[in-house]
């Protein structure tokens, strides 16, 4: 360490030591680091509430329950959930650093099933990302992330409809690993991790009757984005994503605990300004080691938005599900639902949309609290604060 003269005569009167000034520098640039990394952070996040008609059926009877939706909000105002996020993203540089934790407070943490704090708080990703020099540079998460897998994702905000999808409801959610990300190009990255299992809860382990420690959940993604220079199909992308791992919700006597994802999604551009069509298709095994059927489930889904103007934006979606043993004696539900959503940005950082859904069980009924409805409507408003 270099020292400056006046600081040299006064060690060679014994008016101060070297090694304390030193010490106190050394301080002072953890401090500067320290500070540094605190200014470079962000904070961010969002409020979300809605409000629930549905129409012709009293309160909880005979309702789907999408994910983080249900009797719970039936005919009624709810506060969703809020989020608080902390983040420092990763800059430029070979060997960059940072971090993100997104914290959910309110209903919907508890149905996020991570299991991490409380009914009504939740952990929904806590993750160091690191850049390694290799090639183009590889992105790392290790801690808490968001599944590989899906059209939709855990931010109703960034969705293009406020309910969730029959293929959300398939998916995983978050896992607890590492996952490292590689860009080839602007148009092809790919995406591989190990998790501890294939569920959201934070930390949890395969038991020895799944494989214990030398079972771990593996993931790996594809995805491509049509080049600038593509005429009207630019930024259209394709997106192929596969899951295997310890699923605790399937480890029963008739099975040895483990499941498969497999999922592909594509997004394009049209001709016409503003529209975007999309599609999407999930399927979810799990093997049966005892019983005659294994539990299958796919889900076929469509996607179109519009920009009519600066403000509105329309949103359609259409789905269909099969769950090979839907009603738990090995005989099939098959699902239909369609959604229609407006969005008008009227106030400033403030997501506001009406939806219309409908839900058709095709071959059983939503049995709820003892209904058997084949068809159900929802109406819903939905805002939502981003800050």
């Amino acid at each position: 360490m270099k020292f400056n003269k006046w600081t040299l005569a006064l060690a060679a009167v014994g008016a101060v030591s070297l090694t304390s000034v030193a010490q106190a520098e050394e301080k002072m640039m953890l401090g500067s680091q320290a500070a540094a990394g605190l200014t470079s952070t962000t904070i961010s996040g969002y409020v979300d509430t809605s409000a629930h008609w549905n129409i012709g059926r009293q309160t909880g009877t005979n309702q789907p329950a999408p994910s983080f939706g249900g009797t719970s909000k039936a005919d009624g105002f709810n506060f969703n959930v809020a989020q608080v996020s902390l983040a420092k993203a990763l800059d430029e540089s070979e060997w960059a650093s940072g971090y993100r934790a997104d914290l959910w407070f309110g209903p919907d943490a508890g149905a996020l099933n991570t299991q991490g704090v409380g009914a009504s708080v939740a952990i929904r990703q806590a993750y160091v990302a690191l850049r390694t020099p290799v090639g183009n540079g590889i992105d790392w998460k290790m801690g808490v992330f968001d599944t590989i897998v899906g059209y939709e994702t855990l931010e109703s905000g960034n969705n293009p409809n406020y309910t969730r999808s029959f293929g959300f409801g398939l998916e995983p959610t978050t896992h607890t690993g590492l996952l490292g990300t590689y860009r080839f190009s602007d148009s092809v990255s790919v995406s591989g991790g190990l998790a501890n299992t294939y569920g959201a809860q934070i930390n949890q382990r395969t038991p020895p009757t799944g494989g214990g420690e030398d079972s771990k959940t593996i993931m790996g993604s594809v995805a491509l984005t049509a080049p600038s220079d593509w005429g009207w199909v630019a930024g259209s992308s394709l997106y192929l994503g596969a899951i295997h791992g310890y699923d605790v919700q399937t480890d029963t006597v008739s099975s040895d605990g483990t499941r498969d994802h497999y999922y592909a999604g594509l997004t394009l551009a049209t001709p016409v300004a503003g529209m975007k069509v999309g599609a999407a298709f999930d399927y979810s095994h799990a093997k049966h080691v005892q019983a005659a059927d294994d539990d299958n489930a796919y889900v076929y889904a469509l996607y179109a938005s519009f920009q009519a103007t600066e403000k509105l934006s329309l949103h359609g979606r259409a789905e269909y599900q099969r769950l090979q043993d839907g009603d738990g004696a090995g005989q099939p539900a098959d699902r239909t639902e369609a959604t229609l959503t407006a969005q008008y940005d009227l106030w400033k950082n403030v997501i506001s949309r009406a939806e219309l859904r409908w839900d058709h069980a095709e071959n059983n009924t939503f049995d709820v609290n003892g209904g058997n409805a084949k068809n159900t409507y929802l109406a819903a408003l939905n805002l939502i604060y981003k800050f």
